[in-house]
């Protein structure tokens, strides 16, 4: 397994920017596929982006145009760069690593199989 820790989240106002970093350990971090995740308070946890070990990403769309995916292998790092960002944004995020093999992207919680503890974004209107 893969250890993940977020950072970058904090409070921001409606149509601001926010970019969220995902370090994660371990020389084979290139062959995951990555996700971001959201879980607002009383919901449950739901998908926000994906990138694949060859770099082909998906995001939800309830933020495509609005948030980008990228991984830098070099680094260990995935991020997601949110802009114009909305109330409805506010979330605990969640970076998280798939285990099923990294060319392609995976949409489902259950498809990941390392998870981040999390970093709060707090939009205000």
């Amino acid at each position: 397994q893969v250890q993940l820790v977020e950072s970058g989240g904090g409070l921001v106002q409606a149509g601001g920017s926010l970019r969220l970093s995902c370090a994660a350990s371990g020389r084979t971090f290139g062959q995951y596929t990555m996700g971001w995740f959201r879980q607002a308070p009383g919901k449950e946890r739901e998908f926000v982006a994906t990138i694949s070990s060859r770099g082909t990403n998906y995001l939800a769309a309830s933020v495509k145009g609005r948030f980008t995916i990228s991984r830098d292998n070099a680094k260990n790092t995935v991020y997601l760069q949110m802009t114009s960002l909305k109330a409805d944004d506010t979330a605990v995020y969640y970076c998280a690593a798939s285990g099923r093999g990294g060319i392609y992207y995976y949409t489902g919680v259950a498809d990941y199989s390392s998870w981040g503890q999390g970093t709060q974004v707090t939009v205000s209107s």
